[in-house]
């Protein structure tokens, strides 16, 4: 899969070091998959949350982190949309994100 919007990640793990392990691992196996479906994201990622329009939100370090994208499934992309503490993400939908 093809993410665009890396520099949300880019700016959690400066801000946030003890992320950037976790969030490395993802990027690059996130680059290396082929998603279809949500069946494919549980598949690996059991605690994955899907909320409507091909949104989906992943669970980073021990759920400290969140990472919130669009998977754009036809063209292969993953959009990220939000990357931030737990309480951040709180925060963005209560901000109606």
């Amino acid at each position: 899969m093809e993410i665009i919007g890396k520099k949300a990640l880019d700016v959690l793990t400066r801000k946030h070091a003890d992320s950037r392990n976790a969030v490395s691992a993802w990027v690059a196996e996130v680059e290396h998959v082929g998603w279809r479906s949500t069946a494919d994201i549980k598949a690996r990622y059991p605690h994955a949350s899907f909320l409507p329009n091909n949104n989906v939100v992943f669970n980073i370090r021990g759920n400290n982190y969140r990472i919130i994208v669009v998977v754009v499934y036809v063209s292969g992309q993953v959009i990220v949309k939000f990357a931030g503490t737990h309480d951040e993400y709180e925060r963005y939908l209560r901000k109606g994100n």
